[in-house]
This record gives structure tokens, sequence and C-alpha cells, in this order.
């Protein structure tokens, strides 16, 4: 409607963001914004206990959510626009920016730590975050019909699958390219990475020559899928070592691990009386579920909570777990063990030399760039501008640079104790154990590699 030839644009709210700047928001999404499932987002630290190593970072998986909505509504959008040929209904794009503002609506306390707890407490339950976005999606739905009323069954069915990445029947005869926008299971590139990358490394104060709006500008749908300039090549792979050098650095950084392990032992001892892994069966006690349950533990009365309350004490205190020893395990015997058969392996030569059970702590670090020990530009397919009549193609990591890596993984056997008093004998123990293992008689681990004098 024109008044004074000013056309009025139906209600939206606008969200200033540092990474993307000012966000728009249609009012209908603004509504599942505005419910106790999506605000409980605010209360989980999107790096969980990295916070506790890098203060800056800060940052809630609700405003990581906020960003990968926008960013799915902008490229949707910007595809929709462009190729007018794919039928891209306004109901499409609406679900689609649904499903990227729900995607993490099942995340626990501390994000992916929780995941790791309900590994412990409930290890014949195969659960994830995803299917628990799932069940707090369907307890919203069911709690707030009014904002969803013009969804149907084949619409949540179809926002349900965006929010796995995985197509069924159920889901219709959606164009399957929606599939690849919030979680691509076909080459990993999607808005959530997008969004999370970009925030990740400004809170954590790190710098990416990573560019996803550059990326998202040269994407178009070939193929039933996103495909790419070929001249984004190289800027996929600063997307994929961004999240490799991330991990490296800062999501598994020594430190925060250690104070993961102490957190997963209050949890733990905490569990038989707050029944937190019962949670995940029930979204109105999951909805209680957030990093604020370290207070509740804290502050309690109940004596039955000690054990815990003296592990967070030591956290609050800086009293951690210790890092004791780091080995990187050589390419041409990685695949020797499994990783179940190096943790037993390790934690008996622990016991035979005296050393208790719950003194140690065997981690087990698998990083890559996303696709196992795959090269992730082998799944991704390229477009040639000039030539629009071409086929769309794969790309030789040849044709790209010489200097891109030729391993995509790495295997890191690390150790922590909860012990601080014994931690060189626990390293000569960790040596030993390596040695039985790879048959390596001196094994050159972090503290010979760097600090030989640290014996």
């Amino acid at each position: 409607m024109a008044e004074n030839g000013y056309t009025k644009k139906p209600k939206s709210k606008r969200i200033q963001d540092p990474i993307h700047g000012l966000m728009e928001f249609d009012n209908w999404i603004v509504k599942f914004i505005d419910t106790e499932h999506f605000q409980r987002l605010r209360s989980i630290k999107q790096l969980g206990t990295t916070y506790y190593v890098y203060p800056g970072a800060s940052h809630n998986r609700f405003e990581h959510c906020l960003g990968v909505a926008y960013l799915a509504h902008s490229l949707v959008k910007r595809i929709r626009e462009t190729q007018h040929d794919l039928g891209c209904s306004d109901k499409d794009l609406k679900c689609v920016t649904l499903a990227a503002l729900c995607h993490d609506l099942g995340h626990g306390p501390f994000s992916h730590l929780f995941e790791e707890f309900i590994k412990m407490r409930r290890p014949n339950r195969e659960w994830t975050h995803e299917e628990a976005s799932i069940m707090m999606f369907d307890d919203l739905l069911e709690k707030h019909e009014e904002i969803a009323y013009d969804l149907d069954d084949g619409d949540k069915l179809f926002i349900k699958g965006l929010i796995t990445g995985k197509k069924t029947e159920d889901t219709g005869n959606r164009s399957p390219y929606l599939f690849d926008v919030v979680a691509n299971k076909r080459n990993s590139i999607d808005v959530d990475k997008f969004d999370y990358l970009a925030r990740d490394c400004y809170y954590l104060g790190m710098k990416s020559v990573f560019d996803f709006s550059r990326l998202m500008n040269y994407s178009r749908v070939s193929e039933d899928q996103i495909t790419y300039d070929f001249k984004e090549s190289y800027n996929i792979y600063e997307l994929f070592h961004t999240r490799y050098s991330l991990h490296k650095k800062a999501y598994n950084h020594r430190v925060g691990k250690a104070i993961d392990y102490m957190i997963l032992d209050a949890l733990e001892a905490a569990d038989p009386v707050l029944e937190i892994s019962k949670s995940i069966d029930k979204p109105s006690d999951y909805l209680k579920m957030d990093d604020t349950i370290l207070n509740r533990i804290e502050y309690s009365d109940d004596p039955d909570l000690k054990k815990s309350k003296e592990i967070i004490r030591r956290i609050r205190k800086r009293d951690l777990y210790k890092f004791v020893d780091e080995f990187l395990v050589p390419k041409d015997l990685k695949g020797k063990f499994e990783k179940d058969e190096i943790t037993k392996i390790i934690t008996d030569q622990f016991e035979h030399d005296g050393f208790k059970k719950e003194y140690v702590i065997v981690d087990i670090l698998i990083l890559n760039y996303g696709k196992k020990e795959e090269n992730p530009i082998d799944n991704v397919k390229f477009y040639d501008k000039n030539q629009p009549n071409l086929k769309v193609f794969k790309l030789e990591s040849s044709q790209v640079s010489y200097l891109v890596p030729e391993l995509f993984e790495e295997l890191n056997i690390r150790i922590f104790t909860r012990n601080r008093d014994k931690i060189k004998q626990i390293r000569k123990c960790f040596k030993e154990s390596l040695t039985k293992i790879f048959g390596i008689p001196e094994p050159k681990t972090y503290y010979t590699r760097i600090r030989p004098n640290d014996q």
C-alpha cells in the first residue's frame, strides 16, 4: 500500500550483528525467535569451555542461529532472483529460513560437550544434538500453534529434513539443492559453516582469509546442487583450512579440553541427583538445560552433590586437570589400530604400572578438513561463467595449487591427569605404551620434541 509515494513493507525487525551488520527479519520469524525454545540458546556458549581460555569467545548459540537464518534467507533469495527457472516458492524460502534458525535448538549445556556426556551416561542411546533439535522444534510447534498456522505436515517434514540434511520421500518434491543450504551432507559447505567460521574467528581474535560472502555471490545451482565458480576453488580450500586451524588452535586447546573433562566429571557425579541425562527424553526438562547447570550444582545445599561442587570449585580456582603429553601419530601408522584399541592399550599400561585408572584420561583427537581422510574439494562441483553451456565439473588439486595438503586428516593421542603429583611418571608410562602400540623405540612426543628438559 502506497502512501505519499512511500510503499509500506511488511512488519519486520532489525538486529545489529558484528558479523553481518544490520540483519532484517520478517515478523513471522520474529515470532519463532520470541519463544522459550529459541531464547534458551542465549545461555549456551557457542564454543563451550573455550571461553575459559579465550575470554573473548563469549558468544552464544542464539546469535549464531540468527546469523545462519539470515545467510540462508539471503542465499536462497539470491539464487531465486538469478535463476527463475528453479521454481523456488515463497514457502520454500520460508522453510529454509526457519530450518536455519532452528538447526541448533537441540544443543545442550556447553554445546558439543553435552553430547560427550550423554555418550558416557547412556552409551546405548545413539543421541545427537540434531535429534534433540527435531524434538525441540516439534515441541515449539505444539506449544505455539498460532505462529505455525500456515505450515502443513509436508512443510514440517521438509524443515526437519533440512535440519538433518537428509532428503527422504516424506519431504516431497522440493528442489534437492535446498538441502545443501543449512546442513550440506554432500561436501559440508553450508551457511552454518559460513557463520560459525566468521563468528568464531571474530570472537577468538583470530584472522581468516576465507570470504563467505564472495563464495555466496559466485554460487549457482546446476544439476540439482549448489556449485561454484572455479575461480573460488582456493577460497573453498581456505574455508576448510580455517575450520582445521580453529579445531587445532582453539576448539581443542589443551587447557579447554582439561576443563571439558572436569565438567564431564562434575555432570556425571551430579547425574544421579539431578537426572541430567534423562532430560533428552522430555522437552519440558530439556528446556531447563543450559550452561547455568553449573550454578545449580554449585549453589545447591544437597549433600549428594559434594563431589560435583568440589570439581566446580577447582575450576573456579584454576586448579585444573593437567595436560601430560601428546603424540602425533605418523601417517604410515595411523590406520594400524582403531581408536578404542589405542585407548585400551594405553589404559592397560597405566594400570600395569600401578596408576589408578581414574588418574589418567586418554584423549584421542582426530583433526581433518571435514570429510575424514578425503579431500573435501573432491565432492564440490564448479562452473565456468565464461562458458555457460559447459557442464559443471570437478577440479584436481593440481589445478588449484601444488601447495594444497596431500593428507587431510591427522591423529593425535593426548594424555591428561586428574592427579598433578605424578606427571613425569605418567609421561614416562605413556611413552612406553606408545612403543608397545606402534613399535617405535623412542617416540617423539610433545615434550621430547618441544621441551626435552621437561622429561
